[in-house]
């Protein structure tokens, strides 16, 4: 349970899960890393984690490095989850699954974007402090020539 979040009945210890990628696509200069439960009962999902303008180096993420932004590979900028607005102690940093009890099995989707920029912001004109569903929309319509591919890996977990 390290990475179920403490809150909202759930009584894991919240720890960000280690990744690791390797074979980049040629010529990227950054990464975009994003964690979404689909399944949430909110109409519209519910953002867990984003990580934005990782170094092109960088080929893992240790295990507990969304936990705080001081861990992040510099010059990587910790994006807002849902949680924005309701708990600062968290809405820029890792929060794991905690779905509804008895609502159902719940995907939970890290996607990871190569891409040919090295400061997506910059590039696209959105602000650091934009939501996570428009930083989303961004990587998967209206930056789509700056993404160089992506990666995304689906855990399933359930309250029952």
């Amino acid at each position: 349970m390290d990475h179920v979040f403490n809150s909202f009945g759930c009584t894991g210890t919240n720890l960000s899960p280690a990744l690791d990628w390797s074979n980049a696509p040629t010529n990227t200069k950054s990464f975009a890393l994003m964690m979404h439960d689909a399944d949430a009962p909110t109409g519209s999902g519910f953002w867990h984690w984003a990580i934005y303008n990782i170094p092109a180096g960088t080929t893992n993420l240790a295990r507990g490095v969304g936990n705080s932004i001081d861990r992040l590979p510099k010059p990587a900028i910790a994006g807002l989850n849902d949680m924005a607005g309701t708990n600062p102690e968290v809405q820029q940093s890792y929060v794991g699954p905690c779905p509804p009890q008895g609502h159902g099995p719940h995907r939970y989707t890290i996607t990871l974007f190569a891409l040919a920029v090295e400061d997506m912001h910059e590039t696209s004109g959105i602000p650091v402090t934009a939501t996570p569903a428009l930083h989303s929309f961004a990587l998967n319509f209206a930056m789509t020539s700056y993404v160089l591919g992506k990666a995304q890996y689906t855990a399933v977990f359930e309250r029952k």
